[in-house]
């Protein structure tokens, strides 16, 4: 195990100067101007990505952590692949690894509750955890292995069912209870579908917060299911559960079953390039921002006036849409509007504040 003054040196950075805020929990510099920290997570502010281009930055990714960033020796580091639905496991040296076939993929990674704080600051609604607004949610392109290669590799049976991702993050304890390490089950399905592993992150090697040496990458669902600091991977003739699946990440509520819903694929959100509350000056200027889903967005609207809707002009295409309009300011308090393919007007509740994907109403002021 090498110390994280150790990583910070040998990526050729010097330990944090004090005019930036750290999370004890995360390696990379954390600037006041690009993020908002929540506990061991640090949310991207969306003013920081207005000239950023499709990609996200690394030193702009936002982080989830359910401890902290793990720091692992890559000379050390294997992958295991094993279980009842493979009928030859594999052990792989990240070297290894890099000698498979590769392919790369474009995809948004994004926190299942991202959005949460609005079921109660929009919608009247009490939930639990991280008050993410927007920014927890970053596109890369990321470059590895597909899944699918490796189970065929390892020799998938046609009797396996559910593959279970272990990352190698320190083990989470909760209410007193130790749940071990993150871990949640996905379909074999899914797993042969578009699933990489990933060991480079915008064309770099994969950092440290977030995943290296490498991680899961789970396009069009949830980000717990891109699991970080992947270590092992169980392939099963029966389904697999961990408490990512039975306690965490369900749909909770008066409209869901008593043991809920699955959370699994996201939904579809929209945000300005523009800071919360945010003063601007008044005259012309073009409006910008992002949407993103699962399925692809067709389709932007904006709204400056509360009542009507204009159509975007996109800019770019991708794994997410940016997309800008023009907008004639004028002095006062505004609140704008961003829609992709009639998001509705509210997102239906849950007690954990997942997937909220309404229009969110951006407070900004004119000067």
């Amino acid at each position: 195990m090498i110390s994280r003054r150790g990583v910070l040196l040998a990526a050729g950075l010097t330990l944090l100067p004090s005019r930036v805020v750290a999370a004890p929990s995360i390696v990379k510099p954390l600037p006041a101007t690009d993020f908002i920290l929540h506990g061991t997570n640090a949310e991207t502010r969306w003013e920081a990505l207005r000239d950023t281009g499709s990609l996200t930055p690394v030193e702009k990714f936002f982080v989830r952590n359910h401890t902290s960033t793990r720091l692992l020796d890559a000379s050390s580091w294997r992958l295991r692949v094993s279980g009842s639905g493979v009928s030859r496991p594999l052990s792989l040296s990240l070297r290894e690894l890099r000698a498979l076939p590769s392919t790369s993929v474009e995809a948004v990674i994004e926190c299942a509750g991202n959005g949460r704080s609005f079921f109660t600051s929009q919608q009247g609604q009490p939930v639990s955890g991280t008050p993410w607004k927007l920014g927890a949610v970053g596109n890369a392109r990321w470059r590895g292995v597909s899944l699918g290669l490796l189970l065929r590799r390892a020799g998938l049976r046609s009797s396996a069912v559910d593959v279970l991702p272990s990352g190698l993050d320190a083990e989470y304890v909760t209410g007193g209870v130790n749940l071990g390490h993150v871990r949640r089950p996905l379909p074999v399905e899914k797993a042969l579908d578009d699933v990489l592993v990933a060991y480079e992150m915008n064309g770099a090697e994969l950092p440290v917060d977030h995943g290296f040496p490498a991680r899961l990458v789970v396009p069009g669902w949830v980000g717990i299911a891109s699991i970080k600091w992947l270590g092992s991977l169980e392939v099963s003739s029966s389904v697999l559960h961990s408490p990512w699946d039975t306690d965490f990440y369900r749909l909770l509520g008066p409209s869901y079953p008593a043991d809920g819903t699955l959370v699994t694929t996201q939904v579809t959100k929209s945000a300005f390039e523009l800071g919360w509350n945010a003063s601007v000056p008044a005259g012309r200027r073009v409006l910008t921002g992002r949407s993103w889903s699962p399925d692809g967005v067709r389709r932007v609207e904006v709204s400056t006036d509360g009542r009507t809707w204009r159509r975007a002009t996109p800019a770019s295409r991708g794994a997410w849409t940016r997309w800008q309009v023009p907008w004639k300011a004028t002095p006062g308090a505004h609140v704008l509007r961003v829609r992709a393919d009639g998001q509705p007007e509210e997102s239906p509740y849950n007690t954990q504040g997942y997937l909220f994907g309404a229009v969110v109403k951006h407070p900004v002021t004119v000067v």
